[in-house]
């Protein structure tokens, strides 16, 4: 729910051009002044803005797998016993961590070009307006979740809209290790699927929690790496504003990428999927390595263009990469039951 929530999962990516500075007031001011759609549109536009929706459907991606790895498990399908019921509430306090989120952060949002025009950064939706929706979404989702999974699935997406809201985001103010810290949350998508299911928390539910905390570090450093202007500007302290060489960016994002490729059998080891995942597993896992290996050329370009591209080839990989783990993973899993 964070590292892949602070930034958006699409990679239509938007970047400096290739000898710039910090962006200026004029430049956010022009962001935010675009033109606009009709009256209805903006309102959606707004709401899928205020509650994150593109990274909501990654986290209901994720808790999808879960559930359903979960189900298999206890030999029943995945479209029984509240998959949609799950994956509701999930979204719901998802969502509702999210505007919270972005009431926190409406002033840094409003500093940095990406998030300018974010409907509580412009003052298109007031303080309270946020506040109000987040909580609103929160509390339904949890008693959604209450009424129809069971309460250790409530506690653990309590818990992570906690952390998110109340401990990642002021943390980023601060110091870099909030990226380790909201890796926690972000994580927690196919744990909570996997809980939903199986009603405890259990060692496969724990590999794919671990999955989910390894791919997060080379994805979001392409990302911090991508609007490290942006960030400087706004004051949130990410590895390549605080160490701007890009060595400490490069190296977390690379031991991360090291790590990906045994974490990622883990469920074959544990059961969960047979020889082709492993194998699968294996490939993908080293690809998503090379990209990183590739990524570390920023240290040696001399072409911001060039060191652009470099981190926007990495996330759109990374971006690749999630799915296409899990959706291996949740066929070699039917095929194995």
């Amino acid at each position: 729910m964070t590292l892949i929530s602070q930034a958006t999962v699409s990679t239509d990516i938007a970047v400096p051009a290739a000898d710039s500075s910090p962006y200026g007031a004029s430049q956010i001011q022009a962001h935010i002044h675009a033109p606009t759609p009709g009256a209805t549109a903006s309102l959606i536009h707004d709401l899928r803005e205020l509650f994150k929706v593109k990274v909501v459907s990654l986290v209901l991606v994720t808790g999808w797998g879960g559930f359903y790895l979960g189900s298999m498990m206890s030999g029943i399908s995945s479209l029984q016993r509240g998959l949609l019921d799950t994956l509701l509430g999930i979204g719901l306090v998802s969502a509702g961590a999210g505007a919270l989120n972005e009431a926190l952060e409406r002033k840094t949002d409003a500093l940095m070009l990406r998030t300018a025009d974010r409907p509580l950064a412009s003052g298109r939706f007031s303080l309270a307006q946020g506040i109000i929706a987040g909580l609103g979404a929160l509390g339904l989702g949890a008693v959604w979740l209450a009424l129809h999974t069971n309460l250790l699935t409530v506690a653990l997406a309590l818990l992570t809209a906690f952390t998110y809201v109340a401990v990642y985001t002021p943390l980023k103010r601060l110091t870099p290790i909030a990226t380790f810290i909201g890796a926690f949350p972000g994580a927690m998508g196919p744990l909570l699927g996997w809980t939903a299911a199986r009603g405890r928390i259990e060692w496969q539910g724990l590999a794919l929690f671990a999955i989910l905390f390894v791919w997060q570090f080379p994805h979001f450093n392409a990302i911090a790496w991508l609007y490290r202007h942006d960030y400087a500007r706004a004051g949130i302290r990410m590895l390549p504003v605080v160490q701007p060489d890009g060595r400490s960016t490069v190296a977390q994002a690379l031991f991360f990428a090291v790590i990906m490729v045994p974490v990622s059998i883990a469920p074959w080891w544990l059961g969960m999927a047979g020889v082709t995942y492993l194998v699968l597993a294996i490939a993908l896992g080293i690809l998503y390595l090379a990209y990183t290996v590739r990524f570390a050329r920023i240290l040696r370009v001399t072409s911001e263009t060039e060191s652009l591209m470099l981190a926007r080839d990495l996330l759109k990989v990374s971006v690749l990469f999630l799915p296409l783990l899990f959706t291996t993973l949740m066929l070699c899993a039917t095929a194995k039951h």
